[in-house]
């Protein structure tokens, strides 16, 4: 069904004038107008005009309440990304604010990285987000309205995408929503990603739920008017709500403890509402007092919250005909926090709640970007997030009380770095419930954990490195050996790029050896040949990240190849010959695969690219970017614009890297006589074939220099066009029209 983008505006108007909170519609209908206007002739795989999306990401984040200026946002999320042609940060910043262009600057991917594969890109774009997010946690806030929409309406994408999306969406957006205490979206994400990974079992479950639920609604309801009748006799006003498990908690525990759905006891629950704790241990007893209680199925996360937030009371019960079921009791702003988390926070930012209180709430976050400092490896920030951030707590006692919180599975070295780094760096063991035990001991919930600490001590053990389970841990000792003993590390990661280089049985000088590891250095942001060896040694640089480095300077500086004159001139130039066509297209016209198409010689289109068919009288489909220049107009052309019809790249094309497509690239620059030598020079570097090549004078000192380059997608272009933007004397590198 095709959306009115009108009348979704509308809809947002209203709702955001029914919170009664002060909104500058004014402000959010220039942004409404704007985004449309950016977005103009381009369409979402449903059909749709694009801007529904943005309007419906805005109504999203309307429910939650966050300011004019994250609506605005939301509003304007993809025009930087999608519109480079047309708007920027800079013209967003000038229009609508400075706060509003760095929310959006939060929520454009970084497309033009020169990244060696699509999951690095993933990661960078990733990394970038919780790095706008430690600065803005609106940032987040919007961008998990943006997945919860584009997951809500991910029917319209091919399979291999949907599930594709649909992962990425359970490894990473459903767990920062669990993070945030945003319970609400958590849930929707999870629900939605089951049912495109697992679509079989996700409906099993389902239509087992709707059934059972079907056979006990009596139940329910009779527990519901115990629960209320006892409440009301005791003069306590409250509010109750019945609930079932989702699907996916169902299948996550049939999953995880190996049961059937006839063993899900805790299927039903209760949840009362009431206006202070006080009242909510009051309910706890009432409860207990009308209801058997199932021993060791009591949590207090009121006197003990969990670190996202959560607070409340949970017991289990036994009601009639001996079936068990969960109470939860908490008040409203507990209830609140519990459904919409750190968005619920967000809303007292200027009001009784001060921002310190939300900012200690946050301190993970800080955590992991001093984890990103650590690291340079991006699996390893992966794994960081993944297990720091998205798995389970274990509460663990200090000996004055206080409550600490660890990744399920850190050891007491972990705990240690937790109070502080000084503390894990004098430690000398530790004590669990008085006893002592070994350092690589993992606590349980509950445990009273005291760390043994010396002046004496020498400071923490390379060892530890295999040990601790925490990135901030392994971040504080990495750290300690990069200030403390830099000679050594040194020491350390010479030795472990002579095993490296030993491996090539070719004899070299240690002044060869230097060079190689200084200009691989220099390659990944180092200004010295100690500062990579200091890095390997205490762990901050992993050798198999720079081994294929290593070995291209080895072969260059130790085989070196036969000289060649230097490159002045184009016409000294080899071209590469014109990469061959593929076997299949890639490309799927108005829904069918397989067609007869060519490339148009004007824009060369590449895989990644918004594109567009156009049905030629002499030779099937004729596919265009849709901003090409002669697409554009014939689009607008009324005599023609009955030829041209959708088009889009099979998911197979996007992925596919030994495909090879024509790019024209066009760059402006100073007139030196090393331009072209240091042009081809990067080309030859990156391995990517140079078709044609001319240049003609700009003026006095300046030159225009067109290439034809064989390239594997957008992304491959996009990291092409930022290595030439690196080379000295280029003013400017941009995409060309044939």
């Amino acid at each position: 069904m095709i959306g009115s983008p009108e009348g979704d505006f509308k809809r947002l108007v209203s709702t955001l004038t029914a919170t009664g909170k002060k909104y500058d519609i004014d402000k959010i209908k220039n942004a409404y107008e704007y985004a449309s206007r950016m977005h103009e002739g381009q369409k979402r795989l449903s059909g749709e005009p694009y801007i529904t999306h943005p309007v419906a990401v805005a109504q999203i984040v309307a429910g939650l309440e966050l300011d004019t200026d994250s609506v605005c946002a939301a509003l304007l999320h993809d025009t930087v990304e999608d519109c480079s042609d047309k708007t920027n940060l800079k013209e967003i910043e000038k229009l609508f604010g400075p706060e509003v262009a760095m929310l959006v600057d939060g929520l454009t991917k970084t497309v033009n990285l020169p990244v060696d594969n699509r999951e690095d890109e993933h990661i960078e774009n990733l990394r970038k987000m919780l790095l706008a997010m430690s600065k803005d946690i609106r940032v987040i806030l919007i961008k998990l309205c943006d997945r919860l929409h584009n997951m809500r309406t991910l029917s319209a994408k091919p399979d291999p995408k949907r599930r594709t999306i649909a992962l990425e969406t359970m490894q990473v957006y459903a767990p920062l929503a669990h993070r945030l205490g945003m319970q609400r979206v958590k849930q929707e994400l999870e629900n939605l990603g089951l049912m495109y990974l697992d679509p079989i079992g996700y409906n099993e479950i389902k239509n087992d739920i709707e059934k059972r639920y079907g056979q006990n609604l009596n139940f329910i309801e009779h527990i519901r008017s115990q629960v209320d009748a006892s409440l009301r006799e005791n003069n306590i006003d409250f509010v109750l709500e019945g609930r079932i498990k989702s699907v996916y908690s169902v299948y996550k525990k049939m999953y995880s403890q190996n049961k059937s759905f006839d063993e899900i006891y805790d299927f039903y629950a209760l949840r009362v509402i009431v206006g202070t704790e006080l009242e909510c241990y009051t309910v706890l007893g009432l409860i207990h007092e009308m209801f058997n209680s199932m021993p060791g199925r009591f949590k207090d996360y009121i006197s003990t919250p969990k670190p996202n937030m959560y607070r409340s009371l949970h017991t289990t019960v036994i009601g009639r005909d001996g079936v068990p079921f969960e109470v939860q009791i908490r008040t409203r702003e507990m209830h609140q926090i519990a459904e919409y988390g750190i968005a619920a926070h967000w809303k007292y930012k200027s009001g009784e709640k001060s921002t310190d209180s939300i900012d200690k709430k946050l301190e993970w976050i800080a955590k992991l970007i001093e984890t990103e400092d650590g690291t340079r490896d991006p699996e390893e920030f992966m794994s960081a997030l993944k297990s720091d951030i998205f798995h389970d707590e274990t509460f663990v006692f200090t000996p004055k009380g206080d409550v600490i919180a660890l990744t399920h599975g850190a050891t007491v070295i972990d705990f240690a770095y937790a109070i502080h780094s000084a503390v894990g760096n004098k430690m000398i063991g530790a004590k669990i419930n008085g006893m002592i035990v070994p350092i690589d001991r993992v606590p349980q919930n509950g445990e009273i954990v005291e760390i043994l600490t010396s002046s004496a001590s020498k400071g923490p053990s390379r060892d530890w490195l295999k040990i601790v389970q925490t990135s901030e841990a392994k971040t504080k000792i990495r750290q300690w050996f990069k200030k403390e003993k830099r000679a050594d590390n040194i020491v350390v990661g010479q030795s472990a790029v002579e095993s490296e280089l030993r491996r090539y049985n070719t004899p070299y000088t240690e002044a060869q050896r230097n060079e190689i590891v200084e200009n691989v250095g220099k390659r990944i942001g180092f200004n010295t040949a100690d500062d990579v060896y200091n890095t390997i040694g205490y762990g901050g640089l992993p050798m198999s990240k720079i081994a294929l480095k290593l070995h291209d300077e080895f072969e260059r500086l130790v085989k070196p190849a036969p000289e060649v004159p230097v490159i002045t001139d184009v016409e000294q130039v080899q071209l590469a010959k014109a990469p061959k066509a593929s076997k299949g297209s890639g490309v799927i016209v108005d829904g069918e695969a397989g067609c007869l198409v060519k490339f148009a010689k004007c824009c060369n289109p590449l895989p990644g690219d918004n594109i567009v068919g156009f049905i030629t009288k002499g030779y099937g489909i004729s596919v265009h970017k849709r901003d090409c220049p002669n697409a554009v107009a014939g689009l607008n052309n009324p005599e023609s614009a009955d030829r041209w019809i959708d088009a889009m790249w099979e998911y197979r094309a996007e992925q596919n890297t030994s495909d090879i497509y024509e790019a024209t690239i066009v760059i402006t620059a100073y007139d030196s006589i090393m331009l072209i030598a240091d042009i081809t020079a990067a080309l030859a570097d990156m391995r990517v074939a140079l078709l044609q090549i001319n240049s003609q004078k700009k003026g006095e000192n300046s030159v225009l220099i067109n290439l034809k380059v064989g390239c594997k997608n957008i992304d491959h272009f996009n990291s092409i066009v930022s290595k030439l933007r690196s080379l000295r004397d280029v003013d400017e590198v941009k995409r060309g029209f044939s």
